[in-house]
C-alpha cells in the first residue's frame, strides 16, 4: 500500500496505540519499530498492508480491503 516509512506511527498513533502497547501486541521487537519509526530500517510494504488491515478490521471499518484468495 504505503512504503514511506514514517506511516507506521501515523497509523499507530491513528489508533491510539503507543509504541510499547503496539509492539506488544503485534509482537514485534521495540526496537524493530523503533527503527521503522527512524527510518533506521525499511518495513516491508506487506507487513504495513497486513498490520493496518487488522486494525481496521478489529476497529469495524467498512473500508477494509477484502484480500484475495
Amino acid at each position: 500500500m504505503n512504503d514511506n516509512i514514517r506511516d507506521i506511527k501515523v497509523l499507530r498513533e491513528k489508533y491510539g496505540l503507543n509504541r510499547t502497547t503496539f509492539c506488544n501486541y503485534f509482537n514485534i521487537p521495540y526496537r524493530t519499530v523503533q527503527d521503522w519509526e527512524c527510518n533506521k530500517r525499511k518495513m516491508p510494504g506487506y507487513l504495513y498492508d497486513l498490520i493496518e488491515y487488522k486494525l481496521r478490521k478489529e476497529n469495524g471499518e467498512n473500508d477494509a480491503i477484502p484480500l484475495d484468495n
